[in-house]
């Protein structure tokens, strides 16, 4: 006799400890979890009509938001505050090195830039141009000089546990104003150093953890059905959602599959509004020559970019674009040299594009790495620098920030944050704030006490709000 979907269901002795260990596997079924749940104030009336909520609904903020949504640029390495943000007159004069754990002088010259007079590398010629909209947080400080430690602690603000992602949780307290995608996003992210820890939503539900992109025109892999036409496609999940329903309406009290049910019906749905949102094949020349797209050096991050700006056009609240390759404990002045220039233009253009069209002042753009560089020679070449964590730099634009504001500051030679420092928690409760979000209260009960992103610890850098 042939056995029917509901027998297979009979087989599992208790369907709810099955899906609670086994939902992520569910989610990259449908298209790596995709935010598994509706999106939009649509799919939330829908969902609150048939008596369900929609965990990605747009949220009330705790108090009036500067920002709607980041776009953060992960530099993954430690990119050397010396030789980007943070002039170092003094340290200029010990020259270019002489040996193993001597100071360094830095390496590239630095000018003033814009009406401000912000300090920015010569690396940096375009985005030198936007320094007006930059504020440069150069007292900078985290606990960990280990890449993984501190990228993990950057991502998740805990260095030793696994918890929820910036990103996760301003999905958890916003939700998102994206219709038919993910509140979340993570292009082209690191697969080591955390890998997906660092856009995982840990004990926060599933709905919340970043959907990965890579970069170019298959940015979300096997995402077209060429076994189904969209008929055919839309009856099996008619079948299969109808079966998930019937089970729930035996257990009202079931959020693991209410989030199967979503992942399949928002999966479904991207299949045709992902390669709408991301084809950049229709932008006009002239956007395309602002961001290098068609340049060799600047086209891959320049894709990046675009596809950041048309997401948030879209409505996701949290995206991130990751660039590879800042750790230069020697060869600094080449991999500098090529790391600026395949980001410069694409992020300045990408500032500018943003404000054009009336969207910087409510997106929070922020840059940097999970720490910066020491003042000494590191291998005695006088071409690299060791890891610091001490003191680095950071920036960001838009979303309710100072432009044209340098904040903080490190010693004369760059070692360590001595002014306006900002530790990982007080970056975190600073983004937060500045989407509304009070990071105190921003709590979810888990293991019998509330957790929260900035664990016990986080001030607001209150002073770089505009």
């Amino acid at each position: 006799m042939k056995r029917t979907l509901c027998d297979d269901v009979r087989i599992v002795s208790n369907r709810r400890d099955f899906l609670r260990h086994t939902s992520a596997g569910f989610g990259y079924t449908a298209l790596s979890a995709l935010a598994a749940g509706w999106s939009g104030s649509s799919r939330a009336a829908e969902a609150v009509a048939k008596g369900r909520t929609d965990p990605l609904a747009p949220k009330p903020p705790h108090f009036a938001p500067k920002a709607k949504r980041v776009i953060f640029l992960f530099m993954s390495g430690g990119p050397s505050h010396l030789e980007t943000f943070d002039w170092k007159p003094e340290l200029a004069k010990y020259g270019p090195g002489g040996g193993q754990g001597k100071l360094l002088a830095p390496v590239f010259k630095f000018a003033p830039s814009g009406k401000s007079g912000l300090m920015i590398s010569e690396i940096f010629p375009h985005l030198a141009k936007q320094a007006d909209k930059l504020c440069i947080l150069n007292g900078m400080k985290t606990n960990n000089p280990g890449h993984q430690q501190a990228i993990v602690a950057l991502h998740t603000g805990n260095e030793m546990f696994v918890r929820p992602s910036v990103g996760a949780w301003t999905t958890y307290g916003l939700g998102s104003e994206a219709e038919d995608l993910p509140g979340f996003v993570t292009i082209s992210p690191i697969s080591d150093q955390g890998g997906a820890m660092n856009y995982g939503s840990a004990f926060l539900p599933a709905t919340f953890q970043g959907t990965r992109l890579d970069g170019g025109s298959r940015a979300v892999p096997n995402i077209a059905n060429h076994r189904l036409a969209g008929g055919d496609q839309r009856k099996q999940i008619d079948f299969i959602q109808r079966a998930n329903r019937r089970m729930l309406a035996h257990d009202a009290d079931h959020p693991e599959l209410e989030g199967l049910i979503g992942s399949y019906e928002l999966a479904y749905k991207m299949q045709t509004s992902v390669p709408a949102a991301l084809d950049i094949d229709d932008e006009p020349e002239h956007i395309r020559k602002l961001y290098g797209l068609d340049d060799g050096a600047t086209s891959g991050f320049a894709q990046q970019c675009l596809m950041a700006r048309r997401l948030a056009e879209k409505g996701v609240r949290f995206i991130q674009l990751t660039r590879i390759g800042w750790d230069q404990h020697n060869n600094l002045r080449e991999a500098m040299t090529r790391n600026a220039e395949s980001i410069d233009r694409p992020i300045a253009a990408l500032i500018e594009d943003l404000a054009a069209r009336g969207m910087l002042d409510e997106t929070l753009v922020v840059w940097g790495g999970e720490f910066g560089r020491t003042p000494n020679d590191d291998k005695g070449d006088g071409n690299g620098r060791g890891h610091n964590a001490k003191g680095y730099s950071m920036w960001m634009a838009g979303g309710g920030v100072k432009g044209g504001y340098a904040h903080g500051a490190t010693d004369e030679t760059g070692r360590e944050a001595v002014e306006g420092i900002i530790g990982t928690h007080d970056l975190h409760a600073t983004m937060l704030h500045l989407l509304g979000l009070d990071h105190e209260s921003l709590t979810f009960k888990y293991a019998g006490r509330d957790f929260r992103l900035t664990d016990v610890h986080g001030v607001v850098a209150k002073d770089i709000i505009a």
